[in-house]
């Protein structure tokens, strides 16, 4: 019986969310339940802006998630920095173009997770969750959260993003705090969890 296909798709500006999907990716990896696809969703500024915004080039070996990515994956995890309590423009836009595979159905019973960056703590971490959540109910989607599977959610004693709904870092207004050890930690824990679940669920 050949494993679970787990797609990680990621949008990063800086290089935060990026972090995380690889230490999420780690996670999957160490169950050795799933195969591991990684994909990024497609930049819709152009170089010239993204230059102006001093924001580092796309990884060139990571490919652009498509729709076809989306049908060939068994469950897929999405990572975006928030832009406002929602999901950036760039990810909407990959979205919007997934009426095709609504309309037949070809996401029904596909389980999801999703992961973070923000600027600060109270940036909106869990609100992007719950608002990127009817995206994946319209199309009939299982969303598995994280819970507090990671102890490190309960840390009160330094700066530490993530949540029940997933994995996150807080990467300060101008992007110069990077994802902490703790942060690193619960991104590897929900990418073991996300494994475990998609392996349990499948098999049945």
């Amino acid at each position: 019986m050949s494993k679970p296909q787990v797609y990680v798709v990621y949008y990063s500006t800086y290089g935060h969310v990026k972090t995380l999907a690889h230490k999420i990716i780690e996670g999957l990896k160490k169950t050795d339940n799933v195969d591991v696809h990684v994909r990024q969703f497609a930049e819709t500024l152009s170089d010239d802006v993204m230059a102006k915004m001093h924001a580092p080039a796309k990884d060139a070996d990571i490919p652009y998630i498509t729709l076809a990515d989306l049908e060939a994956a068994d469950a897929i995890m999405f990572g975006f920095p928030t832009r406002f309590g929602s999901a950036p423009a760039q990810v909407k836009a990959f979205w919007d173009s997934t009426g095709q595979l609504w309309a037949s159905g070809a996401l029904q019973g596909k389980m999801a997770a999703t992961f973070f960056s923000t600027a600060s703590q109270g940036g909106g971490q869990e609100c992007t969750a719950l608002s990127f959540l009817p995206n994946l109910v319209h199309h009939g989607m299982i969303y598995v959260p994280l819970g507090y599977a990671n102890t490190n959610l309960f840390s009160v004693d330094e700066v530490v993003g993530g949540s029940p709904w997933g994995a996150g870092t807080v990467a300060n207004g101008d992007g110069s705090r990077q994802p902490s050890e703790k942060e690193l930690e619960i991104a590897v824990t929900q990418g073991e969890r996300f494994a475990q679940t998609v392996a349990q669920y499948l098999s049945k």
